[in-house]
């Protein structure tokens, strides 16, 4: 990570606090203090890939991918926290909650793309580019269920070390009777895509796609 990047990292992380703070001091009260776990949680992604970088093993690898998937779908999940608007408004004007709500939820894919930009690349160097954006649309894809998962049946990661068999339960369900769940797969379809999406916008302009080594 260059370190333009790193500070621009900081910087959004800085003005997601102030707008926070600013809106707890108009309301009167901390509701909305959960969103700093949230945006904790999307940046573990990105300090896992990090960490990928320094592996040339796919041995080593495959732990840290594991993980990294696993923690992936936090990022884009913060989109979904839009669902919160209005919500315990008091005195604080609708557009300072849809401001605030909406720079955690871009800061927080912005960290994801990045870690997946890095996961990318690590595919494509070891492997090939066909490869690297294999893994890349998958990911995404998955996150779109991780993402219903996190949203509509309240699981989040740690739940697969908690409570494994109760979530695996739940996934199979989903799997073996897909007709039985069409608003699972409506919204794991149409997340996916619009996070793949996002992406390929996000992924046409990346600085990183230039200094690095091209995917496409």
């Amino acid at each position: 990570m260059s370190t333009r990047v790193f500070l621009l990292n900081l910087f959004a992380c800085l003005w997601c606090c102030i707008m926070l703070n600013l809106r707890i001091h108009l309301a009167g009260h901390p509701y909305y203090i959960f969103m700093l776990w949230n945006l904790f949680l999307a940046a573990i992604p990105l300090g896992l890939s990090l960490g990928l970088r320094q592996i040339d093993s796919l041995t080593l690898a495959l732990p840290l991918l594991a993980v990294w998937l696993l923690f992936f779908p936090n990022a884009p999940y913060v989109l979904t926290d839009l669902i919160h608007l209005n919500e315990h408004s008091s005195n604080v004007p609708k557009w300072l909650d849809l401001l605030m709500l909406l720079s955690f939820a871009l800061v927080s894919l912005w960290f994801g793309f990045q870690s997946l930009h890095i996961v990318q690349h690590w595919f494509a160097r070891k492997f090939s580019h066909a490869t690297a954006w294999c893994v890349t649309v998958g990911s995404l894809g998955l996150s779109g269920f991780g993402v219903y998962l996190g949203r509509f049946d309240r699981w989040n990661s740690w739940d697969l070390l908690h409570r494994p068999m109760s979530l695996l339960s739940t996934i199979a369900s989903y799997i073996l009777h897909p007709l039985a769940h069409t608003r699972t797969w409506g919204f794991t379809l149409g997340f996916g895509t619009l996070l793949i999406l996002a992406y390929l916008f996000w992924f046409s302009s990346a600085p990183a796609a230039q200094e690095n080594r091209k995917l496409d």
